[in-house]
């Protein structure tokens, strides 16, 4: 009696570990910008209800930046040759929070252009996709735009984050070819 009742338990948990370890073997791609945005869409029961991050493994830590949504791991994922069991989310964004404490020399490594660089902050940035999409709902294109990022913030000193922006947006409205581009406006007293 005792080996089917364990029997029964270790099924019943068995769902519940192969998808915590299926969620975070997700993510390193996702952070790496290997992902699309339907795989962060995926992750959101698990954003939306702690209760669901914790049945993937993830800890919710509290919240040091107003900004970010930080889990700790069960395992540590392994992304752009660092390991890791601390991440982020915060809007479109999914991050690993690095134990580095100059984010210039990965931004380096990875090829990024400069957006900020001071002393105290530090954020670089690299549009790697951007491909035109039909919304199966209303037919409408769209574009998908996937952006790795690099910084450093006030809120988690010694810390680098790294990770991925995914993004779904109307394209840019073209202005019409017969509408001439507006003429500035001469400077006062010329």
């Amino acid at each position: 009696m005792r080996i089917l009742l364990l029997a029964s338990c270790v099924a019943l948990a068995l769902p519940f570990a192969l998808r915590a370890q299926a969620a975070t073997s997700d993510l390193a791609p996702l952070i790496e910008c290997r992902g699309d945005i339907a795989d962060l869409t995926a992750l959101a029961p698990a954003l939306e209800d702690p209760l669901k991050a914790v049945a993937l493994g993830w800890q919710p830590l509290p919240q040091a930046n107003m900004f970010m949504t930080e889990y700790r791991l069960a395992s540590s994922i392994r992304v752009f040759g660092h390991d890791t069991d601390h991440i982020a989310f915060t809007g479109g964004s999914v991050m690993a929070i690095l134990d580095l404490p100059d984010p210039r020399p990965l931004a380096k490594e990875l090829a990024l252009e400069t957006a900020i660089d001071t002393p105290a902050k530090a954020m670089f940035g690299k549009e790697l996709r951007s491909e035109e999409t039909r919304d199966a709902k209303n037919g409408k294109v769209l574009i998908e735009s996937v952006v790795l990022n690099v910084s450093n913030v006030a809120s988690h000193p010694g810390k680098t984050l790294v990770g991925c922006s995914y993004s779904l947006d109307l394209p840019e409205e073209e202005a019409p070819e017969d509408t001439a581009p507006p003429v500035p406006a001469e400077p006062a007293g010329a």
